[in-house]
């Protein structure tokens, strides 16, 4: 497990930014409700993001990371997995969540995943460029939602399992690597026991060979589950992954300025990136950031 019921995402709040939260109730592809929850950003939103939690389902952490995107100008929707066995109420740190993890098969989460991304782009005004993010079981889920076909502008998996069988049957995204249709950003902490260097590099090759551009970040020390605010140790590699994920975001979305804290003297690994486009759509991402 990757986050407790007290954890929070290790993000700043930014003062004084107007943005709207709301639980909504979404209906699935085959008629089940599930819990999501909305974060609206002020004015029109370039970027819209699907987060998809870890197995806990939908709880605070993952309700506040929403709103640190929309306080960045993206429309963030947040959504539960497990509202056809545990019902759409808010739960409390006493769930027991695993057995609700292994009835939550694919095909259904699947659906949840098509039907977060359309709810997404209903809004009004639409986001211009869709992305999915996704932590432990909701980063190989991540993975897996770029082979769905919903033109995704790109995944953000923080430590999701990329090879091997799932207790929910969801499938391998080294195995579905050439049905992967956009650029990948994943992170993952070196001292992940469960994701070591051979199942990383393993995904890695796979992405390669199936032409995918992608990006391998690996944080020293870090453990499975490091972007939690508990964890201070790691604050330097979680304001990393965030600023690289809020780059990746804007150099993926046609003409909008995505507020982040990231600068370039800060991070002098980065600097062969150099200036960023004003216009994505017309540069190619190399990777190199």
């Amino acid at each position: 497990m990757c986050t407790s019921h007290d954890s929070r995402p290790p993000i700043e709040p930014i003062s004084g930014a107007a943005v709207d939260g709301q639980s909504v109730i979404l209906e699935g592809e085959d008629g089940a409700e599930f819990r999501a929850y909305l974060a609206l950003p002020e004015g029109s939103p370039g970027a819209g993001i699907v987060i998809l939690p870890d197995v806990r389902g939908l709880h605070p952490f993952f309700e506040e990371l929403a709103m640190r995107y929309a306080e960045r100008g993206i429309t963030a929707l947040a959504i539960d997995y497990f509202g056809r066995t545990a019902g759409t109420g808010e739960r409390g740190d006493d769930f027991e969540h695993m057995p609700h993890v292994e009835q939550a098969r694919w095909p259904n989460l699947a659906g949840e995943i098509r039907t977060a991304v359309a709810h997404l782009r209903a809004q009004e005004p639409a986001p211009r460029s869709v992305f999915t993010t996704g932590f432990c079981m909701g980063g190989r889920l991540a993975s897996m939602s770029a082979t769905l076909g919903l033109g995704l502008a790109g995944v953000i998996p923080f430590y999701g399992w990329p090879v091997g069988e799932n207790r929910n049957g969801t499938p391998a995204p080294a195995d579905n690597a050439a049905k992967i249709e956009c650029d990948v950003l994943a992170f993952y902490g070196e001292a992940d026991a469960g994701i070591d260097k051979d199942v990383r590099e393993a995904f890695d090759r796979a992405l390669d060979k199936a032409g995918v551009r992608h990006e391998t970040v690996v944080y020293p020390g870090a453990p499975h589950g490091f972007f939690d605010r508990k964890a201070d140790q790691f604050q330097e590699a979680s304001t990393d992954a965030w600023d690289r994920s809020l780059a990746f975001i804007r150099r993926h979305t046609a003409g909008q300025p995505i507020a982040g804290s990231f600068k370039l003297a800060e991070h002098p690994q980065d600097a062969s990136a150099g200036a960023e486009p004003a216009d994505p759509r017309t540069a190619h991402w190399t990777g190199d950031d």
